[in-house]
């Protein structure tokens, strides 16, 4: 039954709601792993304090202050990365990824 359970909890749909706080109580981890306090974590980001602490409670966080705080944890990497790979499920996007690789725009179709 478990095992239902897991495999059912990886095709639940995620809102943009529970990613930001998903990604919000993982940085909360990462700071207090690395011993850092909030203010600790704004100052060597150039955040504001404030920006940091509605991220945590809220997950609510402009682009530019998530790369920001990224930076200032060792995590630019990560955030560098989120989309340098193309991604597909099936065979039919595999080759119009391949077919669109190198444009500068998308068409309508």
């Amino acid at each position: 039954m478990n095992n239902i359970l897991s495999l059912l909890e990886n095709y639940t749909l995620d809102t943009v709601d529970d990613i930001a706080k998903g990604i919000a109580e993982d940085f909360r981890k990462r700071r207090i792993e690395k011993n850092l306090t909030r203010e600790q974590v704004a100052e060597k980001s150039g955040i504001a304090l404030a920006n940091i602490v509605r991220f945590e409670q809220k997950g609510l966080i402009s682009l530019k202050n998530l790369i920001g705080i990224a930076m200032a944890m060792e995590y630019t990497s990560e955030v560098k990365n989120i989309f340098s790979e193309p991604k597909y499920s099936t065979m039919e996007e595999l080759t119009q990824i391949r077919k669109n690789t190198g444009k500068k725009r998308a068409h309508k179709q």
